[in-house]
């Protein structure tokens, strides 16, 4: 696979994640069933290491295609950001009538990009759709059950 991939994969959750580090502390302090209040270092030290995860997922499967393990990371996190994209961003945008901070970059980027390149990975022969499936499926709940441990995590770190 082209290395090109992997950094437009970076590239495109690094700026979903910036938007989302500038605006969501602020937007999470309306009272909304889709976001928890959070403060900002809370926000930024998880999406810190979300965004960390990300790049290892991509690199490891970058440098060590022979490797399930790599490769199911990576296919996670692709399925995993498309479904980000979707909920909660362009639900909660469309529920509350007032846009959701990552919606942009993960319509506009994530999907697309990480889209492209599962459509690639299938092509290729390199995964199967019950592979993407299932790796979305556990990636994305890990990735869920992490969210509010950073959470606490970064609630104790003083800015």
């Amino acid at each position: 696979m082209q290395e090109s991939l992997f950094i437009f994969f970076c590239l495109a959750i690094t700026l979903h994640n910036i938007e989302e580090a500038l605006w969501l502390p602020q937007w999470s302090q309306q009272p909304s069933k889709f976001q928890k209040a959070v403060s900002a270092n809370e926000f930024h030290f998880a999406v810190l290491v979300i965004t960390s995860l990300a790049y290892l997922a991509a690199f490891s499967y970058c440098y060590f295609p022979e490797s399930l393990l790599a490769k199911w990371l990576f296919i996670g996190f692709l399925g995993a950001m498309i479904l980000n994209a979707i909920f909660p961003h362009l639900l909660a945008t469309i529920v509350m009538k007032r846009y959701a901070p990552g919606l942009l970059t993960g319509v506009l980027l994530n999907i697309p990009i990480n889209t492209f390149i599962l459509y690639t990975m299938l092509m290729d022969e390199r995964m199967s759709l019950k592979e993407t499936i299932f790796s979305t499926i556990i990636i994305g709940i890990i990735l869920i059950a992490l969210i509010p441990l950073l959470f606490r995590m970064g609630k104790l770190i003083k800015a």
